[in-house]
């Protein structure tokens, strides 16, 4: 489990980070933010098509749904209880169901993640990216006309109409789209890719996948909707060339900034201490005299084993010749009050 909320702790990749670590887990984040927008100026939407969260989990949701006869409140509500199986022990929760004698906050946050569920995969879907998701409104500002995105040829395609399998296009004065609007029934957000790129568009391809079925059904060449750039599709560019182009100067900054924050962190966790601690002077008493004509000072000091393993400390004073201390265990197990003595 990656977040032990009882304890404070968060592991990452057998990391031990505490609430005092944050800035590790802000660097981890946006190593995954920078690489998002070096993998959009490369190849676009990839994130959004293959690996977001929200589509990956919206296709697992229909796959149920085909499964279970389309039952989407059936689907939330088993999401539901598995979420909250992660923070209370799933053997435990099924009993209590499977005796109706579920606590009133796992009752509420069941019947919660159910509707969120339910909400975000089963009803709006990918309404979700395009009215809600900021990602589709700025990346414009991460695409040139180098990368790669799902584009229509134009030239191939048009002027676009229907014929039969036979038909010779050519002698119609067609191009290879018979104008089916396939593409556009099996779109997720429902745009057509043949006015051009647009901010709808998630890159998942379902429009290149039927597209080529189609010519293929047709005995025309596939391709007619595919991977390409904009400058490769106007310029016809081949594949080594529109390689070449991918090491331009925006993709080799993104790729510079991403290799120093990636270096700076693991040379951060490399030489971090697993020893942390805190000497606070105890507020309740100031300097005061105590027998043999001794001044007592106490301090608390909070010892934080950021490992692991089990560490022994020994705590020491220096400053003054023959200085004694005094450890005293406090309330709290990792907590101790220091009394330093000094001649007075």
């Amino acid at each position: 489990m990656p977040f032990d909320l009882g304890k404070r702790r968060f592991y990452v990749f057998g990391l031990v980070l505490y609430p005092q670590s944050f800035i590790y887990m802000t660097a981890l984040l946006l190593i995954p933010a920078h690489s998002l927008f070096l993998f959009t100026t490369v190849a676009g939407r990839l994130w959004c098509g293959y690996a977001r969260p929200q589509t990956v989990y919206t296709e697992l949701f229909r796959w149920v749904e085909r499964r279970i006869e389309g039952d989407r409140i059936a689907t939330g509500l088993w999401t539901g209880f598995t979420f909250v199986g992660s923070f209370t022990p799933i053997h435990s929760l099924a009993a209590e169901v499977g005796r109706l004698a579920l606590g009133p906050w796992e009752t509420f946050w069941v019947l919660f993640y159910r509707f969120a569920t339910y909400g975000n995969a089963g009803f709006m879907r990918e309404q979700v990216c395009k009215y809600m998701c900021p990602y589709a409104r700025f990346q414009s500002a991460m695409l040139d006309k180098d990368t790669l995105i799902i584009t229509y040829d134009q030239a191939c395609g048009e002027p676009r109409g229907s014929r039969s399998k036979k038909a010779d296009p050519k002698a119609l004065n067609l191009g290879a789209c018979i104008d089916c609007n396939l593409c556009v029934q099996v779109c997720p957000t429902g745009i057509d890719i043949r006015k051009g790129l647009q901010y709808e568009c998630i890159g998942c391809a379902a429009c290149i996948d039927v597209c080529d079925d189609v010519m293929k059904k047709m005995n025309y060449a596939p391709g007619l909707v595919r991977y390409d750039t904009q400058n490769g599709l106007a310029q016809g560019l081949t594949a080594s060339q529109r390689l070449r182009r991918v090491f331009r100067p925006r993709v080799i900054v993104y790729s510079v900034i991403l290799l120093l924050i990636c270096s700076a962190l693991g040379v951060r966790i490399a030489l971090r201490s697993p020893f942390k601690v805190d000497v606070v002077r105890d507020r309740a008493a100031l300097a005061r005299l105590v027998e043999d004509c001794y001044v007592e000072n106490v301090y608390r000091l909070q010892v934080m084993n950021a490992t692991e393993r089990l560490q022994h400390y020994r705590v020491t004073a220096d400053g003054l010749p023959g200085l004694p201390t005094q450890a005293r265990p406090s309330a709290f197990s990792r907590r101790y009050s220091v009394r330093s003595l000094r001649p007075s």
